[in-house]
């Protein structure tokens, strides 16, 4: 029997005044939008340092943010200076999964625990941080993000989660796919990413005693199927407490998607909510993985044990 998600180490909170590094582990930033999300990191009293590659793109595959081995730099150069509290992704893409196995994991636990934000390619990172740091970290907005950048909740939201996580403990949205409550710890992010991580030494072997937050953006239904499956088939999805389900931006219509979910998960016997609010949809709320918490489909919520950060 897999070994059940367990609660993770809880970063310290930020205060004002605190160094935040943004980094990009996977596609190319565009530089107006880095530009305006550093500004609103200002804005929160916080003081943003660029890593040195986060503008580059490739040579030749111009689908990634520089080289490898130059993202995989930035990000564990910012995540060993003491000087840093958090880092920051500046966005997704792909290319998270060609950096993990670069980084130094002991030289990053060595580091001591601070915040990790981010979202989609990032899934990729939430697994590694949990499997090899035992961190809890932020499925939330990115530093270069549209959503970031202009959506007053999704800024207002992870301001609250990193500054007064006190005061989101109980997050509400959606609604029942599946009715019930049920307590476990968070985990998840990108289905295709948690597809794509399975057997790989930087995630981990299941989802056991997890309650599991999946959502995606621009795939097929046949391709959530396919992943959803894959996931069932491989015993990932086996001992899942219960189930949040976020936003499926530029997938088919959500009617033609609602479907397949509560095909492939109304019959784990656990709630399932939908329409939970994180993602790629506007005004996407922080979620934190590795936290203790309570779904309560029939409410629409979820409440953490304890706050987030420290």
């Amino acid at each position: 029997m897999r070994e059940a998600v367990r609660e993770l180490v809880r970063p310290p909170r930020l205060v004002p005044g605190a160094r935040v590094a943004v980094v990009a582990p996977s596609g190319p930033v565009p530089e107006e939008r880095l530009q305006a999300g550093l500004d609103v990191l200002r804005g929160w009293d916080l003081d943003p340092v660029v890593g040195p590659h986060v503008l580059d793109r490739h040579g030749e595959l111009t689908y990634l943010a520089g080289t490898d081995a130059d993202r995989a730099a930035d990000l564990q150069t910012a995540w060993c200076d003491p000087s840093v509290d958090a880092v920051l992704c500046a966005r997704g893409g792909y290319g998270a999964q060609r950096t993990v196995d670069l980084l130094d994991w002991e030289a990053m636990r060595a580091a001591g625990p601070k915040v990790l934000v981010g979202f989609s390619d990032v899934t990729v990172l939430h697994e590694a941080f949990a499997a090899r740091l035992g961190l809890v970290t932020l499925h939330g907005p990115m530093a270069a993000g549209v959503d970031f950048v202009k959506n007053a909740r999704a800024q207002e939201h992870l301001k609250a989660t990193l500054f007064a996580p006190e005061t989101v403990r109980t997050i509400a949205s959606g609604s029942a796919l599946v009715p019930g409550r049920a307590r476990g710890v968070t985990l998840g992010g990108c289905l295709t990413l948690l597809a794509a991580e399975l057997g790989t030494p930087q995630a981990r072997p299941g989802a056991r005693g997890g309650l599991l937050c999946l959502e995606d953006v621009g795939e097929e239904t046949y391709r959530l199927d396919r992943c959803l499956t894959q996931l069932g088939r491989a015993g990932w999805l086996d001992g899942v407490r219960g189930v949040l389900l976020g936003s499926w931006e530029r997938c088919d219509p959500y009617d033609k998607v609602r479907p397949l979910l509560l095909d492939r998960l109304g019959g784990l016997g656990v709630p399932v909510v939908e329409g939970f609010g994180f993602g790629h949809c506007a005004g996407a709320l922080t979620i934190p993985f590795g936290v203790a918490a309570v779904v309560d489909a029939d409410a629409g919520t979820l409440t953490l044990d304890e706050p987030a950060l420290r």
